[in-house]
């Protein structure tokens, strides 16, 4: 998988920062803008920027068939839409940034063996975005900038460009705590649930991942809790829960289809 070179973002940090340390002027204040929108924004841009997103595919049909019930149940809990947006990379994953968007690698529909799986990853990406859990790394990416300088970090287009780069790389290569992504598994079947989806195809997904060839698992998911681990926890969730999640199988015999191309065309965004 692609690295992010991250030196080069935090170059161009270090003036900025240095003119808020001594004071200098500073261009004129743009209107304010939402800080998770904004950030969200320009990570769009720096994916835009690298060819990495599709515009038009025959995959958006699939995709787009199952995210109308997520994106109404996650967006009464946050303020601003969810929009899921496809990506291309050559190991299956997804992730997501601040406001909303939600970034699906094209080879995970095809990697996906039925709806409910597909539904899972989505519902789990949503509950990072309701618990800001990227908007913690940025917080903290904010201190460690400001820390030597002594300044007020003010979040403009280019110190929030820097941060969404940063965040990306991170995202892809050491991605969350265990304790957060456990918290985004629990979260996502939740969310899935009350979209009607049956929240065990985030478990199956974890079977296959746990069964699968290792070049074919995303080096981030490599380090993210065990498979065994998080299913465990999943299913006790679902034990403690009965009123929830006893209405949907466990058995995977009754998943439904995804459809989906094995070898899809896609048009990419060229910024």
């Amino acid at each position: 998988m692609r690295k992010f070179r991250l030196s080069s973002c935090f170059v161009g940090l270090t003036p900025l920062l240095t003119a808020f340390a001594l004071g200098a002027a500073l261009p004129a204040a743009q209107p304010a803008k939402d800080v998770e929108t904004e950030v969200g924004d320009q990570a769009y841009k720096e994916l835009a920027s690298k060819a990495e997103i599709i515009v038009k595919s025959p995959l958006y049909g699939p995709l787009h068939a199952v995210t109308g019930p997520i994106a109404t149940v996650a967006g009464r809990k946050y303020n601003h839409p969810f929009k899921f947006i496809l990506v291309h990379e050559a190991q299956p994953n997804a992730f997501s940034v601040p406001g909303g968007n939600v970034f699906v690698v094209d080879s995970l529909m095809t990697f996906a063996k039925n709806r409910e799986e597909l539904t899972g990853v989505l519902c789990h990406e949503v509950a990072h975005t309701l618990h800001h859990h990227s908007m913690m790394k940025i917080e903290e990416e904010k201190r460690l900038l400001v820390a030597g300088a002594g300044a007020v970090l003010v979040l403009g287009p280019s110190v929030a460009h820097a941060l969404a780069i940063k965040m990306l790389a991170d995202l892809r290569s050491n991605g969350y705590s265990r304790a957060l992504e456990t918290q985004a598994d629990i979260t996502g079947s939740d969310v899935c649930a009350a979209a009607g989806y049956n929240p065990w195809g985030l478990v199956w997904l974890f079977e296959d991942f746990k069964n699968a060839n290792p070049n074919d698992v995303p080096q981030l998911l490599s380090d993210h809790p065990s498979f065994g681990a998080r299913i465990q926890a999943l299913q006790a969730h679902f034990k403690q829960n009965p009123g929830v999640f006893s209405k949907f199988s466990p058995d995977r015999r009754t998943a439904r289809p995804l459809n989906v191309e094995k070898d899809p065309w896609v048009i990419f965004l060229r910024s």
